[in-house]
C-alpha cells in the first residue's frame, strides 16, 4: 500500500467515515512499476517545552537547517495496547468531540480539531499553538474524543493517550455561524482544502520525491505543526510545519485565506541531506476514472466519474494549455517543458449535476487547484503521471513541478507559490475559447463499417472571440499535430445555436503505440483557443 494514492471521499456513500480523515491508499497492483516500496517515516523534530518556547518561521527555518546536518532517524509508530490493532470499523467509531474544539471563544473565526491515531494512521505528530511569538503544546487527550460502538471504553484503565496524527481547521465558509471543514493535514505531507460550496476531492502534498521513477519513492512527512492563533475577527490563519525525510528537511509556512476561492500562500524552505534524482514541487493527486473518452469501459449509470478532468498550464508567454486527463491501460507519464510558468494545476471543469448524475458524491462540486509560482522558478517541467485504475477510491493522477537543476546534498532552496482552491471557472477576460469537452471513439463515418485502425478524437471549444464568429467563416482554421499516428481527416465546424466549435480528428493508429495530439484554432492573425493536448494508448 502506497501513500501516493491517499484518497479523499465525498459525503454519504464515499464519506461513510464521519469525522474520519478519508485518505485511502492505492493498491500495489494498480501502481505496478511506479513504486517499489513504502518509505519509512522520518525522524521527529525537536519540540518546545510545555511551558512554552519562542517561535517564528525564521526560527523554524534554523531548526530544520540544523536538522539536515544530523543523521536521519525513523520515529516509533507503535501505539499503546488497544489502539495498536484498530481496524477500519473500530477507527471510524473514534471521533473528535466538536464541543472540545480549540479556538472556540467569541470572535474566533477558526476551530481546531485533531485526528486520533489508529488503523492506517500511526505516525503521531506534535501540534502547537503560537501566541505572541511563544509556542505551547495544544495538549489533546482522551477527553477530546468520543469512543463509541465497538471501541466504547477503549480509553479506560491504564492506557496512555496515544497522541494525534493530524488536524483540521473549520471556518464559516458557506454560511455565517456554521463552521464547515476548511482544510485538513493528515498522513505524510498530505493536505486538502475547500473553496465555497465544494466537496473534498483532490489532495496536495508538501513534496514529491522520486515519484514515478524506477527507484522507491520517498515520502516526506510533516512531523510538527505550529498554528498561529488569529486575533478575534481575523479571517486568515497561518500554519507552520516541520518537514523531514531521509533526503530533505524543510520549514513550511501556509497563510490560509478562505473564501469563494480559498487561497493559501506557501513558503517552502528546503535543506537537502542527500542528492535527489527528481524533486517534485507543489505536488497534487487526484482521481480520474472515466469520462466521455473511456466510458465504454465501465458498466455504470453515471456519465462521468472524476475529481479532475484536465491539467491546465499557464505559460509565461500567455498561452494556455489544457491536457485532458486519461485512465490509461498502462502507466502514462507526460512532461511539459516550461520556463517560469504562470500557473499549473488540476481542474474540474464540468460543473453541471447532469454531467455526473451522482446525488451523493457530487463530483460537480469538487475543487480545482491552481499553483501560481511567486518569483522566478526558472526552467523545468510540469510532470503528469496517470496510473491505471478500475475503482473511484483510487487517486491515480499526480502532477508537480520538476526544476531543471537537480537538488544536491548540502544545498538550500526556497519556493514560494499561491494555491487557489475552488471552482476556478475559465477566465473570460482573455477572450479565448476554452476546451469544454474531449471525446474519443472508433474513427470513420458513423453508421457504417470503418477501418479497424481509425480512431476519432472530438474536441469542443466554447466562448471567447471564436464563439462570436459566424459558422462557415473561412478565416478560422484548425492547427493540429499528431505523433505516433497519421491524420486521416480533420473537420472544424460550429454547432448551430451555440458558441461551441467542434474539432473532429480521425487518426490512423498503429497497434498499441501511444499517440500524442496537440491542437488549437487560429484566425484573424491570432490564436483563438487554448491549446488542447491528449495522450491516447491502445490496449
Amino acid at each position: 500500500m502506497h501513500p501516493i494514492a491517499a484518497k479523499t471521499f465525498s459525503p454519504s456513500r464515499r464519506f461513510i467515515l464521519g469525522a474520519l480523515p478519508a485518505s485511502f491508499l492505492l493498491s500495489t497492483t494498480a501502481l505496478g512499476s511506479l513504486l517499489a516500496q513504502d518509505a519509512p517515516p522520518p525522524e521527529e523534530a525537536p519540540a518546545p517545552a510545555p511551558e512554552g518556547q519562542e517561535f517564528s518561521f525564521d526560527l523554524l527555518t534554523e531548526w530544520m537547517r540544523a536538522r539536515a546536518g544530523e543523521a536521519y532517524q525513523t520515529p516509533p509508530t507503535d501505539l499503546p495496547g488497544p489502539f495498536a490493532e484498530l481496524d477500519y470499523d473500530g477507527y471510524r467509531h473514534i471521533q473528535f468531540d466538536v464541543e472540545r474544539a480549540r479556538w472556540s471563544q467569541e470572535g474566533d473565526q477558526f476551530r481546531v480539531h485533531a485526528f486520533h491515531p489508529g488503523w492506517l494512521y500511526k505516525e503521531r505528530v506534535d501540534l502547537f499553538e503560537v501566541v505572541d511569538g511563544v509556542a505551547r503544546p495544544f495538549g489533546f487527550g482522551f477527553d477530546d474524543f468520543r469512543y463509541q460502538g465497538p471501541v466504547e471504553g477503549i480509553e479506560e484503565g491504564d492506557t496512555e493517550f496515544p497522541g494525534v496524527v493530524g488536524f483540521r481547521l473549520n471556518y464559516p465558509l458557506n454560511r455565517p455561524g456554521y463552521f464547515d471543514e476548511l482544510i485538513s493535514f493528515v498522513g505524510a505531507s498530505y493536505f486538502r482544502a475547500l473553496g465555497r460550496d465544494n466537496f473534498y476531492g483532490l489532495s496536495a502534498r508538501g513534496l514529491a520525491i522520486n515519484t514515478g521513477l524506477a527507484a522507491s519513492e520517498e515520502f516526506p512527512r510533516f512531523s510538527q505543526f505550529y498554528l498561529e492563533r488569529p486575533q478575534p475577527g481575523q479571517r486568515n490563519v497561518v500554519v507552520n510545519a516541520a518537514l523531514d525525510s531521509q533526503s530533505v528537511t524543510g520549514a513550511f509556512r501556509f497563510d490560509i485565506r478562505p473564501g469563494e476561492e480559498t487561497h493559501i500562500e506557501v513558503t517552502a524552505r528546503l535543506f537537502f541531506r542527500a542528492d535527489i534524482e527528481q524533486l517534485g514541487i507543489a505536488p497534487m493527486t487526484s482521481m480520474f476514472l472515466y469520462s466521455e473518452t473511456n466510458r465504454s469501459q465501465f458498466d455504470d449509470y453515471r456519465p462521468q466519474v472524476h475529481d479532475s478532468n484536465g491539467l491546465a498550464i499557464w505559460r509565461d508567454g500567455g498561452d494556455r494549455l489544457w491536457r485532458a486527463l486519461n485512465n490509461p491501460p498502462q502507466l502514462g507519464s507526460s512532461y511539459f517543458a516550461e520556463t517560469n510558468p504562470r500557473g499549473f494545476g488540476l481542474f474540474q471543469r464540468d460543473r453541471d449535476f447532469a454531467e455526473y448524475q451522482d446525488a451523493e458524491a457530487h463530483y460537480e462540486r469538487r475543487p480545482s487547484l491552481l499553483i501560481e509560482p511567486i518569483g522566478d522558478w526558472g526552467a523545468g517541467n510540469v510532470r503528469l503521471v496517470e496510473i491505471p485504475s478500475d475503482q473511484e477510491v483510487n487517486d491515480n493522477i499526480v502532477a508537480f513541478w520538476i526544476p531543471e537543476r537537480p537538488a544536491l546534498a548540502g544545498e538550500e532552496h526556497e519556493y514560494r507559490y499561491l494555491m487557489r482552491w475552488g471552482d476556478l471557472a475559465p477566465d473570460q477576460s482573455l477572450d479565448i475559447a476554452h476546451v469544454l469537452e474531449t471525446r474519443t471513439g472508433h474513427g470513420g463515418v458513423s453508421g457504417i463499417e470503418n477501418a479497424p485502425d481509425l480512431r476519432k478524437f472530438v474536441v469542443d471549444f466554447q466562448g471567447g472571440m471564436l464563439g462570436r464568429v459566424e459558422a462557415g467563416n473561412e478565416d478560422v482554421e484548425p492547427v493540429v499535430t499528431v505523433s505516433g499516428g497519421e491524420i486521416a481527416s480533420l473537420v472544424l465546424k460550429k454547432i448551430d445555436g451555440t458558441d461551441i466549435w467542434r474539432l473532429v480528428i480521425d487518426v490512423t493508429v498503429t497497434g498499441g503505440q501511444a499517440i500524442e495530439l496537440v491542437g488549437h484554432v487560429r484566425g484573424f492573425g491570432q490564436r483563438l483557443t487554448e491549446t488542447w493536448l491528449y495522450q491516447w494508448m491502445g490496449e
